[in-house]
Order: structure tokens, then sequence, then C-alpha cells
């Protein structure tokens, strides 16, 4: 695949504390990473052909309607990307006990932890599409969980590869003091609301982020379950 076509992605929001000192567990891109070098990010990265044949806990009935609507991906493949990238980056695990057989090289680590990836943990928060012109694009859904919902302890972070340096949970109060990509501010600023309304929004921002235009539309118009 060229790398300047549009793969799906799928990115994971961890927010702790959300009703006293709110904050969401960020690591470092590398400095010579092609994309977003030496940025703060959230966890997240492609969509791997894999990730649609793992066993798996569904996402909820909201999450599911939605990304069926603005999205070819099965749900469980969008969820399924975002948890595997959240072991990947930090080690930590979104899951229920369960075994596997024969799990793909991608998720063999995370099989080993003894659990199945847990999807109904994951609320669909936000889609964004990166510019045309960048050295790799996405299209990538972000999902919105609690660290209430992690199977491993939060500050664990011994299993965490190298893709991401630093990481850590950065209180929201704080966040902008780090160097952060643009598209990671409108979250963070859609993640502050959300944490103010205490549910779920009736729509998800789209965020199209073209050239012509920094365009968000909305995804949903549902009544939040």
């Amino acid at each position: 695949m060229d790398k300047t076509s549009l793969r799906d992605a799928a990115t994971i929001i961890v927010l702790r504390d959300p009703d006293t000192k709110p904050s969401v567990l960020m690591g470092q891109r590398g400095k010579k990473a092609a994309f977003m070098p030496g940025k703060f990010v959230f966890p997240g990265g492609a969509v791997d052909p894999e990730d649609k044949d793992v066993p798996m806990v569904p996402p909820g009935t909201l999450a599911r309607t939605r990304l069926v609507e603005e999205s070819e991906l099965d749900p469980n493949t969008l969820a399924a990307a975002a948890i595997r990238e959240l072991w990947e980056e930090t080690g930590q695990v979104i899951g229920v006990p369960g075994k596997w057989k024969n799990p793909s090289p991608n998720w063999a680590s995370f099989a080993a932890t003894g659990h199945h990836p847990n999807g109904s943990a994951l609320e669909f928060f936000f889609r964004a599409v990166t510019p045309v012109g960048r050295p790799r694009r996405f299209d990538a859904r972000f999902f919105l969980t609690y660290a209430d919902a992690l199977t491993t302890k939060p500050d664990d972070f011994r299993h965490a590869s190298d893709e991401l340096s630093h990481v850590q949970w950065i209180p929201l109060s704080q966040a902008r003091q780090f160097d952060l990509p643009f598209i990671t501010q409108i979250v963070m600023a859609e993640l502050e609301t959300r944490i103010k309304r205490g549910e779920p929004s009736s729509t998800v921002p789209f965020f199209r982020n073209d050239d012509e235009a920094h365009a968000v539309a909305r995804i949903g118009g549902l009544t939040p379950q």
C-alpha cells in the first residue's frame, strides 16, 4: 500500500479520575518518526488485517450503531485495533478473561495475558482524517474509555513497547503545556466538554481536516442509550 494513501486507524483515550483530577494516558512519538515526530499523542495506530478475527466482547449498542453508520469496517475490528494499540504502546490491558486458539503474531503477546479484548468498555468519541499531503494519512476513530476498565495496574508500563516514550498520565489542566498535534488539542477540548456533560453526546464529531476547510460534521444524531 502507498504510504500516502488513506489508512483506517484507531486511537484510544483513557480517562482517569474524571470527577476529581481528570488525566489522560499519553506518550511521546520518536523525534525521527515519519508521522507527528516528537508529539505527545494518545495510543493508536493503523488497523491491521488480523484485527477483524480476534475473539472479543463487542462494543456497546450505541457505539456499534454509530460505527456502522460511518464506516465500512466492522465495529469489532476498529475497537480491537484500539485495544491492541493500547497494549502495544502502554502495556495496559482492556479485556475479559479468555483463552485463545492460535493467535496471530500481532495478537500473541496480548493473548498471553489471558484476556480477550473488551470492546464494551469503549465509547466511540471522535473521528478525524489526516490532511492531504502528509507523509502518512489516516482515517482515525477515537475511542474513549476509563482507567477503571483497565485490568492492569494503571501505573504499570513495564510491558509497553518502544513505540512511545515518556508514557504517563497527563492532567487535562496541564496537557496544553506539552507538544500536542493540532487534532489532539481539538479532541482535548471535546473531552473537557464531555466530562462536564457527564454522558455521551447525541452526535460524534467528524473533523474532515481537508485542505480547503477544517470542517466538522456530526455523526449520529441518536439519543444516548
